[in-house]
Order: C-alpha cells, then sequence, then structure tokens
C-alpha cells in the first residue's frame, strides 16, 4: 500500500491552507497557557513571516535557522518559512554558543530566529558565521537601527515589529514534491550531526500512512509532547499531525519534568501524549504518580530509544494508557515500526507500518530468517534525498530505493520486531553477541535503578566487556555487587556487568538520548 504524492507539492498548503479552504479557520489549532490560536491566525501570522523572509531576500531553497523554544512564533517561522520555499533548519535554542557556531557554518544558513531569552549565545556565536545576514528576535526586542550597534553587518530585528509591517496574504511557493523542505539531524553520538535533507514529499507520506491510518488522528484530538518540535518526532506528532485532521496542538517552552507534564496534561486534557522512555520512568518515578489521572489520553506514543517492558507494564497498570512503541529515523523521517492501538506486544516495536517494507540482513545484505539478528534494511516513500555534504556516508547508508541503518533488530515470527541496538552498541562479549537493551531492561527491573545504559569497554587485554552506568536511588557499594548478582541470576552470566558506576544523570546527545560514547569515554 502507497499513497499519490502529487507533484505540486508544498506542504505548508497541506498541513496549514488546506484547513481554511474545508471551512475549518475556526478551529483552534496551537493551545498554550496564555492563549489559543486558530488556524485562521496561524495563517494570517505564517503568511506575515513568510513576507517577511521575502523583504529580506531570504530566497526559495536558501536555509533558515529556527531555534525557538515550543512557542506558537515556532510554528507561524516554520509554516513562513516553507510558504516561501526555503528550507527549515530547526535547532535546540538551547545550545551553547560554540554548538549554535557549528550549525550557522554547516548550514550556511543567512538568517535565523531567535528568542530574546536566548539572544545572547546567538549573538555570540555569530561572530564566526560571515554568511549570517540576519537575526529574527522575538520577545521584545527592539531592532538595532544604528551601524553602530551591529556587528560585523550582522543586524538584529524585531520579530514582532517586522510582522506589524507585512502583509497578511502570500502566494506560497510551488515547490516539487522531492524539493528539501527541513534538514534534519542525526543523533551525534560519534560525531558532529549532520543533517539529513528531507522533502516534502516525506513529511505528507509519513502522515498519511502512520499518523491518520495507524494511529488514527482525528479532529477531535488535543496533543500533548515530551520532545521539543526541533525533534523530528515531535515536529509530526505534536504539529504536521495533528494539522493534517484540524486537531489542536498543546505547546509550552519550559523545560519537560514529569511535574510540569502533569500539570500540562491536567490544564489542557490531551488525548494523544507524545513521550519517551526516559519521561516514562520519571513519571512512574514521581511522588504523586499514584494521584495523577491521565483518563484523557486516548493513547500515548513512545519513540527515540527503545521502550523496556517492565517500563510499558509499569505505565499502563498505573495509567490505564498504552505505550505505542516505535521506530523511525531522520533518514525515514519518522515512525515506520510501530505498535498499533489495542495490538500492543510489550517488548517489541511492533510491525511495520503499512506503505512500508523492511528486511533484516547480514553484513552483505542477504535477508535473514525469522529470529536472527540483523541490520535494518527499509524503504518507502519517506526516504530521505541524503546526507548534506557527506557523499561517502551517503553511498553507504542509501542503496537504490533502500535506507541502510545501522540498527540491529530481530523479526519474531508473527512478524513483530525486536530491537537489538544500534550496531556499534552490540557487544561481542565472550564470542557471543550481547545486546545491551536486554541487560538495562534487566537492570531497570531492579527497585533501585531509575536509569541505566550498558556499553563495552575494553579491557587491558583487549576484550570487550559490559560495564554498567546506574543512576540509582540509593547508591552504595553493596548495591553495585547487587546489581551485578541481580542480573547473573536472571541472565546469562557472560551478560551481567563487569563493573557498575553510579551516576547523578547520563549524558545526552542534543537530541536527548543516551550520549554512549560519552560513557565509553568515562
Amino acid at each position: 500500500m502507497s499513497i499519490e504524492l502529487p507533484e505540486a507539492l508544498n506542504i505548508a498548503d497541506v498541513f496549514l491552507d488546506a484547513r481554511l479552504r474545508e471551512n475549518r479557520g475556526e478551529r483552534t489549532a496551537i493551545v498554550t497557557d496564555q492563549k489559543s490560536l486558530s488556524y485562521a491566525e496561524v495563517q494570517a501570522l505564517s503568511n506575515r513571516f513568510a513576507n517577511v523572509l521575502a523583504r529580506l531576500d531570504v530566497r526559495p531553497e536558501e536555509r533558515v535557522l529556527i531555534g525557538l523554544p515550543d512557542l506558537p512564533e515556532f510554528v507561524t517561522a516554520l509554516f513562513g518559512t516553507l510558504k516561501n520555499g526555503s528550507v527549515a533548519v530547526m535547532v535546540n535554542c538551547q545550545l551553547k554558543p560554540e554548538e549554535i557556531s557549528y550549525f550557522y557554518q554547516y548550514t550556511r544558513a543567512r538568517i535565523a530566529v531567535v528568542h530574546a531569552d536566548q539572544l545572547a549565545q546567538f549573538s555570540e556565536a555569530a561572530q564566526g558565521a560571515p554568511e549570517l545576514r540576519h537575526l529574527l528576535v522575538f520577545g521584545g526586542f527592539t531592532t538595532d537601527d544604528r551601524p553602530a550597534q551591529r556587528t560585523r553587518g550582522l543586524r538584529r530585528l524585531s520579530l514582532e515589529r517586522e510582522l506589524e509591517s507585512a502583509p497578511e496574504s502570500f502566494e506560497n511557493y510551488p515547490t516539487h514534491r522531492d524539493d528539501a523542505a527541513i534538514w534534519l539531524f542525526s543523533g551525534g553520538t560519534t560525531g558532529r550531526p549532520k543533517a539529513v535533507i528531507q522533502t516534502h514529499g516525506s513529511f505528507l507520506n509519513t502522515t498519511e500512512l502512520y499518523a491518520k491510518k495507524l494511529l488514527g488522528y482525528r479532529a477531535q484530538d488535543r496533543t500533548l509532547s515530551v520532545p521539543k518540535l526541533y525533534f523530528g518526532y515531535a515536529t509530526g506528532c505534536n504539529l504536521f499531525f495533528p494539522f493534517a485532521v484540524g486537531g489542536s496542538s498543546i505547546l509550552f517552552p519550559e523545560r519537560c519534568t514529569a511535574e510540569v507534564l502533569f500539570e500540562k496534561i491536567r490544564r489542557h486534557t490531551p488525548t494523544i501524549l507524545v513521550n519517551v522512555p526516559t519521561m516514562v520512568n520519571q513519571m512512574l518515578s514521581h511522588p504523586s504518580a499514584a494521584e495523577q489521572d491521565l483518563s484523557c489520553l486516548r493513547l500515548a506514543t513512545s519513540a527515540g530509544e527503545a521502550l523496556p517492558a517492565e517500563l510499558y507494564e509499569r505505565f499502563k497498570e498505573l495509567f490505564g494508557v498504552e505505550l505505542l512503541d516505535g521506530l523511525g529515523t531522520a533518514e525515514m523521517w519518522h515512525i515506520f515500526v510501530s505498535n498499533r492501538p489495542g495490538e500492543v506486544i510489550p517488548g517489541t516495536l511492533g510491525k511495520v507500518v503499512p506503505g512500508f517494507e523492511l528486511r533484516v540482513c547480514d553484513d552483505e545484505g542477504r535477508e535473514l530468517p525469522d529470529g536472527e539478528v540483523g541490520w535494518l534494511w527499509v524503504r518507502g516513500a519517506s526516504r530521505a534525498l541524503g546526507y548534506f555534504h557527506d557523499l561517502p556516508k551517503t553511498a553507504q547508508a542509501f542503496k537504490g530505493d533502500w535506507y541502510v541503518s545501522g540498527d540491529m533488530i530481530r523479526k519474531r515470527t508473527d512478524g513483530s520486531i525486536e530491537y537489538c541496538g544500534r550496531g556499534d552498541d552490540m557487544l561481542k562479549v565472550a564470542g557471543k553477541w550481547l545486546a545491551p537493551s536486554e541487560v538495562e531492561n534487566c537492570l531497570l527491573s531492579h527497585p533501585l535503578v531509575e536509569e541505566c545504559a550498558v556499553v563495552g569497554i575494553v579491557d587491558e587485554h583487549g576484550l570487550t566487556k559490559p560495564h554498567a552506568f546506574v543512576v540509582a536511588r540509593q547508591a552504595t557499594t553493596e548495591l553495585a555487587e547487587e546489581l551485578r548478582k541481580f542480573v547473573r541470576e536472571r541472565l546469562e552470566p557472560y551478560k551481567a556487568p563487569r563493573a557498575v558506576a553510579f551516576l547523578d544523570a547520563l549524558p545526552r546527545t542534543h537530541l536527548g538520548k543516551v550520549d554512549r560514547g560519552k560513557l565509553r569515554r568515562a
């Protein structure tokens, strides 16, 4: 099953403008603690933003860097960029100046949209970005009108002021379905993040196949997300997907904690919660978890990292809500393997989303029988064009119609998929393969373990041994040995960690995933 993608396609029209043609302009599109915006209001602001870009001579196919918190302005900047035919580059607004500088230089963006609260670090980073010409600043900033206030010709402009003088109408640039729409970024656990060039067609394809047909998004849905909008997982589940059906997106700019999340659920009563395993664990560990009412939710998704069966069972029992674990990659934009509502198979990623095709292959690309661990190959109409400025990596990862992931999986006889880990995270211990996730799931079932990660450490003899890094409720020397024994009693002895180190928190990448490379160097 596949969908027909029109040749002329601009997803700003599909996800936003089409709602007005359907006479849904007055429906609520965005909800915040302070206000709500209708689809008509979001469209008017997005058109204004597109006109601002055109006035500043930002042309189609040029990159626009969006470094905003989750506010309505993020949404209107994104849609305005797409309307102009330009390419959106979404980054974490909390990055350090040296990290921002990398994204400036790598993307060659001539304009960036930032919040006044983060202006200092985005301005500092601009010193090494000769192609950057404008910083559009939201949040009460006053435009740099005098040349003396400018740095190397860089202009800082008040976004509010620019929008006030821009028209509310705009004719969308006639982009092609294969034109670049958004650059998504790899996790960056082994080096600098690389841009995955995704097209307008990719976003529409997954929205139809996964959001509408598998999850059943509908106009009555109100979505709330743990990951922020710059993360492709949230761009879909908490923006494009609800907008595609006339639903509502709940946004909040502050850092997400279990306490904040519970408060937003009480206040806004979402029907879909977009979650990640780390937050699932934090919600379950919160002192008031048993007092929370999540009955407004009809489902919750989980992605970003594998969801341990133990966490699924505890979440379902305590909150009465299904967690639909799934797997997606930036190279395929979003989820292509997922559990189904009412058909969850705990401990698995579920089954392939109809419209995509998946294989489990050996090192030579030969398909393996069910039950064997191998490399994930996937194909479908959401495949990226490739990596920016990395032809060798593009050639390695994209084989004809197929994307060859660095993930290792196992297909069960019932068609469900087990996630075994990233290929570079898999460990060969005592001549046998060890999936760190299996040991991590075991450790998480211990009552004193809050979070953990298992990585391979090479010992003085050149042999790889599993080491566990644990965030514990009460760390002691005795607990370290207890955890090693705990694993030995439940798994094959070679899988037990040779050492257990306690941390206050696990290191994470710019996308919020566990930084296993940093743990190996610890």
